[in-house]
């Protein structure tokens, strides 16, 4: 099955039984999901049978960082479970980067996407400083994207703020995924580099992350079909 939306809605809860229980109140051809760290340590591998079952295309976002040969069988392992979309992190730098992408094209029945992290959204230019990178979180995203880029990544993780320059300079063909996405009126959280889905989109991302503000909606496919209907996605 092939969705046509954009959106990733992020499955950030603990249990499996609690993330089964909102899939099955999404639609997959309105969607597809999110699977992060806390979700897959709880649960394992069988969270993606689960979902795949539900007809759900699957964004892993468990963020590889480790030396080039582990990160590489960690993709590997990840592609060979069906999943859609992997990402890992790209201040791994290039010979983790080269070497995952390289692992992923011996790949022949299988095509995933393989996505680079910059800098997180929750991440502000006093936050860089204090790990030792002297530039704005724009400059630090503009330097790691490039360096995905010819890592032979298919796109990064950023913040909308950096769609339009990542597009521009990188190509629109290079897939930019943007998490930190808020429908208007939604509470920020902890997110600080934010924007709605229609701004996000004019930028030149490709797919949005959003996660509590259709999760803990009271109506989440209500919110879910605005949110399409708002980016005139066909359906």
């Amino acid at each position: 099955m092939s969705c046509q939306s954009p959106i990733v809605v992020a499955l950030d809860f603990p249990t499996m039984e609690q993330s089964i229980e909102m899939a099955k109140r999404l639609d997959p051809n309105q969607c597809r999901v999110k699977v992060g760290k806390e979700l897959f340590t709880t649960a394992g591998p069988v969270i993606l049978d689960e979902l795949h079952q539900l007809g759900f295309q699957i964004f892993l976002d468990l963020k590889f960082h480790d030396i080039p040969n582990t990160v590489a069988k960690a993709v590997t392992a990840a592609s060979k479970a069906g999943v859609w979309m992997v990402n890992i992190h790209a201040s791994g730098g290039r010979r983790m980067m080269e070497s995952s992408a390289n692992a992923l094209q011996q790949l022949t029945d299988q095509k995933t996407l393989l996505i680079a992290v910059t800098v997180l959204t929750s991440m502000d230019q006093s936050d860089l400083a204090e790990i030792g990178i002297d530039a704005t979180p724009e400059q630090h995203v503009k330097r790691l994207a490039t360096l995905a880029k010819s890592s032979g990544m298919d796109g990064v993780v950023c913040s909308a703020q950096e769609s339009k320059v990542l597009s521009a300079d990188l190509g629109k063909d290079f897939v930019l995924v943007t998490p930190g996405i808020r429908p208007v009126g939604s509470d920020q959280g902890d997110q600080k580099r934010i924007m709605t889905p229609s701004e996000a989109m004019a930028a030149g991302s490709h797919y949005l992350v959003m996660g509590r503000p259709i999760t803990q909606s009271i109506d989440p496919i209500a919110v879910l079909a605005k949110a399409n209907a708002d980016l005139g996605v066909m359906l």
